[in-house]
């Protein structure tokens, strides 16, 4: 460490360019992280919030919530195989809204429960649905944004039919398109798919466990029992909108990689004589490892810190409508994934420490 930090000390300049490149990288896949993860909120945080484990589909629906259609008939022969209250039925329609008097569109998406279920989102403001009560509904709190407030009147225009908002969740979006819940008295003035004498809707919530979904699976014919990252997959546009993001991230640690090395090798060669002349006498090259190993670790953590500052200062100052999520466990993650990733970039420097020859170098010195 005492030579690492003198070499650090005497080539200040190399080692904060080194460090302001880093700084650099590591901010940018903070930021592209946290725009992934908001990006999966704002598309289906509807689905990863539910409290479900497991979603029954038509079959050959695809895994797409709003391509499946199921009945009463379906229901009862699902919760035959479930403890009460552990199935309940979902109705998912996406449309477009206005504010009743005013011609500003605003698409959303209705997602039909059972109040009393497991899926009746957390109230934040205002009250629950009534469950008698056709027109009620709660809507996502990002609606406010659009000017919506609570005993404002909505009209969906697919049906024409006006419904009040009577409070407001959180974190409740699907495909981009924040979430409005009403009761199935409601959802039946909308459903453009009901049967007459039977409720239709789209999927059946499941909170059950695995063998118990393959049961219901293999016992019941024309539907699929799919989990909820496999939902998340059925959802227009996620599975293509993140695999972009990961990719991007993923080359970023490449770079990152490939940025490291090649310093630290160049640095590493233009060092040969100097280690030379200390494993001449007596420097063993593990302790040169040591010394090359505590410098990347260094430059890693203090770019790591700078990084994450940085990354939390901006996302302060980004307008609400800008779907940015910077969690905990993420920064954690990806701080962990940087210090490998600066390890792996080091061996090269490693390995040809181990393979200097000090007579040789020293005989290049002379």
């Amino acid at each position: 460490m005492f030579l690492a930090l003198r070499e650090m000390k005497h080539a200040k300049l190399r080692y904060v360019l080194i460090g302001f490149i880093m700084i650099l990288l590591i901010w940018l896949v903070l930021f592209v992280s946290g725009l992934a993860k908001g990006l999966s909120s704002d598309n289906a945080s509807s689905i990863q919030n539910m409290n479900a484990d497991y979603l029954v589909l038509q079959q050959d629906s695809d895994h797409r919530l709003t391509r499946s259609t199921l009945s009463d008939k379906n229901l009862q022969d699902v919760r035959e195989y479930t403890e009460e209250g552990k199935a309940t039925p979902l109705g998912v329609q996406m449309t477009t809204i206005t504010k009743n008097g005013d011609s500003k569109k605003s698409d959303i998406t209705f997602f039909a429960i059972d109040i009393n279920s497991m899926l009746a989102p957390t109230i934040t403001e205002g009250k629950m649905l009534n469950h008698r009560a056709a027109h009620e509904v709660v809507a996502d709190r990002s609606l406010q944004h659009e000017g919506l407030k609570l005993g404002d009147e909505i009209e969906d225009l697919a049906s024409g039919e006006i419904f009040t908002i009577v409070g407001f969740t959180e974190g409740q979006s699907f495909s981009h398109t924040p979430v409005v819940y009403l009761n199935f008295n409601g959802w039946s003035t909308i459903s453009h798919n009901r049967t007459p004498n039977q409720d239709v809707f789209n999927t059946i919530a499941l909170n059950i466990s695995a063998n118990k979904a393959k049961q219901i699976e293999k016992n019941l014919p024309n539907i699929n029992v799919i989990s909820k990252d496999q939902a998340l997959q059925g959802i227009p546009g996620y599975k293509e909108e993140q695999g972009s993001l990961m990719m991007m991230i993923a080359f970023l640690f490449v770079i990152a990689a490939f940025v490291l090395a090649a310093f630290f090798y160049v640095m590493t060669i233009q060092k040969m004589n100097q280690f030379g002349v200390l494993k001449a006498i007596g420097a063993k090259s593990t302790y040169l490892a040591r010394t090359i190993i505590f410098q990347v670790v260094f430059i890693t953590i203090i770019s790591l810190l700078i990084s994450i500052s940085l990354t939390f200062g901006v996302s302060f100052i980004l307008p609400d409508s800008m779907p940015f999520d910077l969690s905990a466990q993420l920064v954690i993650g990806c701080s962990f994934l940087f210090l490998a990733v600066s390890m792996i970039g080091a061996l090269l420097s490693l390995y040809r420490v181990s393979k200097i020859d000090a007579i040789e170098a020293i005989g290049r010195a002379a």
